[in-house]
């Protein structure tokens, strides 16, 4: 069975994503890389790709 972004968005939102500081995220994510957001906030790469996508959408 294929999963999509958006799939794995709802499945995962609620663990992953509401505990992140998303203003801290932002300030960060412009002068820091993929692996060091990652790291910060306790994400995974998928995860961090997933959120700048997001944002930038909004």
């Amino acid at each position: 069975m294929r999963s999509s972004n958006k799939d794995f968005l709802n499945s995962t939102s609620e663990k992953a994503l509401f505990q992140t500081d998303f203003h801290q995220f932002m300030e960060m994510e412009k002068g820091s890389l993929n692996m060091e957001l990652a790291s910060e906030f306790g994400l995974t790469l998928k995860d961090v790709r997933l959120l700048k996508k997001k944002m930038e959408r909004s």
